[in-house]
């Protein structure tokens, strides 16, 4: 697999930056062969936890949210949008466990573009899937609407 550089990464993300102290520090790797998927793995501990052991779901929906924009700028060469993003959750995820995300493009049509993903628990089996869609934007359209944080004093 090949890393993905971080062309956003002095932004502070929670999930991607990896300067944010609090932050999750998530690395994205593309898969060899077909269909290209974006991948990440990451071992969530207790302060993530929702009721007992399990993986707080809207953590859960984040990891999507995140893995999703990464594979449409990844594969589009634009930046992905959320539209919509439907989470199934299928079984309990766990805390303290290394886990899988993975994502890829089903379908490309103008400026959106439809995804599927999963997360994988340590044995290889899926807990959650999701489907989301995502509106393309170039990236400098993208900073000129968003701002640019690096470009601010604090």
């Amino acid at each position: 697999m090949k890393h993905i550089p971080n062309p956003y990464g002095r932004e502070g993300c929670f999930f991607c930056g990896p300067t944010n102290p609090v932050g999750l520090k998530l690395n994205f790797y593309e898969t060899d062969g077909q269909p290209h998927e974006l991948v990440c793995t990451w071992v969530p501990t207790p302060v993530f936890k929702g009721f007992g052991r399990v993986l707080h779901g809207g953590i859960q929906s984040g990891l999507f949210d995140e893995i999703m924009g990464w594979t449409a700028f990844h594969l589009t060469k634009k930046v992905g949008l959320t539209g919509q993003l439907n989470v199934r959750f299928l079984k309990p995820l766990f805390i303290e466990q290394e886990i899988e995300v993975r994502c890829r493009i089903e379908s490309h049509k103008g400026s959106r573009v439809s995804l599927t993903a999963e997360i994988k628990d340590s044995r290889g089996e899926i807990c959650t899937t999701a489907t989301g869609t995502y509106v393309l934007m170039e990236p400098e359209k993208f900073t000129e609407l968003v701002g640019d944080s690096r470009s601010r004093s604090g």
